[in-house]
């Protein structure tokens, strides 16, 4: 389908915030000019992106400069680094064998494993990530065990003291959890409640693998997660720097790295 063809709102919408985010920035006269709609419908379209947490508007124009609040947005992850995750999940999923007990985050790469596992059970399966529940609740072979807490609209998750009290009476085979940073030998993120829950499911494992694209490594956040030590693999993808790699061999990490389709 042509960008001028036909579409309604929400695909259109989905359609701009995948050009914006390719690109990084554009102007609406662009966005005019690309999918065929007038000025008035592209701020309006701009203006409910930006309301997602997806995109940032400015005079003229919108950007997807990134900042924490922005980058936590379920919204945003999702139509970010699709192919890496992709990769990522392929080479995680082989760690995964039927009869396991295995937790995943709210993370769009934990998403994409559970896309990749969910015909591979029997298998139990514990997230507090409401895209992963909806996704494995009819899939026979899956004893899916979800994760209440309090209600996080912009990860579309659970959290809070509910949510670590629930994971803390578990014990799982392997847990799968991304950060948004790597770096001096630990894994950390910007937001304490998400890092509060990630460490409980940590702890609540016997194996821990850590997915992280490769704009992550080398970038830092304020909380730290788990020094890399407590993770028994990093998986990362092919776009990882030379010196990215060197210093996960500083450390002492093992990991591996997902070739991309």
């Amino acid at each position: 389908m042509s960008n001028r063809q036909r579409r309604g709102p929400a695909q259109r919408q989905d359609a701009i915030a995948e050009a914006v985010l390719a690109q990084g920035s554009a102007t609406a006269a662009e966005l005019v000019e690309r999918f065929g709609v007038s000025l008035m419908t592209i701020h309006r379209d701009l203006d409910e992106l930006e309301r997602q947490g997806i995109v940032r508007k400015y005079r003229g124009g919108v950007t997807a400069q990134r900042s924490g609040v922005f980058e936590s947005s379920v919204a945003y992850r999702s139509k970010s680094m699709r192919e890496e995750k992709e990769a990522i999940a392929a080479a995680a999923a082989e760690l995964v064998e039927p009869g396991m007990a295995i937790m995943l985050d709210d993370s769009t790469t934990a998403l994409a494993l559970a896309r990749r596992i969910k015909d591979a059970g029997p298998l139990t399966i514990v997230t507090n990530f409401l895209d992963c529940l909806n996704l494995l609740a009819p899939v026979q072979g899956v004893r899916l065990i979800a994760l209440g807490g309090d209600y996080d609209p912009l990860h579309n998750s659970f959290m809070g003291v509910s949510c670590v009290e629930a994971i803390e009476a578990l014990q799982v085979d392997m847990c799968f959890v991304s950060t948004s940073a790597v770096s001096a030998g630990n894994a950390c993120h910007q937001e304490q409640r998400v890092v509060v829950v990630k460490r409980a499911m940590l702890r609540s494992a016997v194996r821990n693998v850590l997915l992280v694209d490769h704009t992550k490594l080398g970038r830092t956040a304020l909380h730290r997660v788990a020094p890399l030590g407590e993770f028994e693999r990093v998986i990362t993808d092919d776009g990882a720097s030379a010196a990215a790699l060197r210093e996960l061999d500083r450390h002492k990490v093992e990991y591996g790295v997902a070739a991309r389709a």
